[in-house]
């Protein structure tokens, strides 16, 4: 079986990276080409361990907060044919959910996260890095509307969770990986240049 091309999508919460990723994904699926897709936030570490209080304390916008090495190994499982028993988790309890799910490898492995571009010993493992670069008052506006309906959280601990760690991480990790990526994305998940751009040197790779 031929090795997978694996592209990742980093960028800041909020930026589109996640649209950008659907998009792509829907591009590849229409041609018939099985595509499977990561998200770094099922990696988010397991907190069973810690009380509800302690788990809502954490800073979750930090490299550490996700288990990158699980997810190193399950790239290299990917890479070698293998499937891979994938996480899931929960966002309103914090912490990662019982049950797993079998993917299997795919000759498209898309991965999107905030922090994937940030991790050095992740980035050979890629085969095409992208960032999705938003203007943060854009994604801080996203990020509300997402966390209050689908998270259960309050305009309150959104604001405070963004001044607190989300702004300040950004800072220090999310905005200087943008310049180990090979594109640059501006406009979010909806930019149709540089989707077909990519979708066409990816399927050049491909051939």
């Amino acid at each position: 079986m031929q090795s997978p091309l694996i592209i990742a999508i980093s960028g800041a919460s909020g930026s589109g990276k996640s649209l950008f990723t659907e998009n792509l994904f829907n591009g590849f699926s229409a041609q018939g080409r099985p595509v499977q897709v990561l998200r770094e936030d099922h990696y988010y570490r397991a907190q069973d361990h810690l009380p509800m209080e302690a788990r809502e304390k954490n800073n979750y916008d930090h490299p550490n907060a996700f288990e990158h090495e699980l997810l190193k190994a399950h790239l290299q499982a990917l890479r070698e044919g293998q499937p891979i028993d994938y996480p899931h988790y929960c966002f309103k309890t914090h912490t990662r959910l019982p049950d797993t799910e079998l993917l299997n490898p795919a000759p498209v492995i898309i991965l999107e996260g905030i922090m994937l571009l940030a991790r050095a010993d992740l980035l050979p493992l890629y085969d095409v890095k992208i960032f999705v670069d938003t203007p943060l008052d854009i994604c801080l506006m996203r990020r509300m509307i997402r966390d209050i309906k689908e998270r259960g959280r309050t305009i309150e601990s959104v604001a405070k969770q963004y001044e607190e760690t989300v702004k300040p991480m950004y800072h220090q990790f999310i905005e200087p990986s943008r310049f180990t990526a090979d594109v640059v994305v501006t406009q979010g998940g909806k930019n149709q240049i540089a989707l077909d751009v990519i979708k066409s040197h990816i399927q050049q790779a491909l051939l």
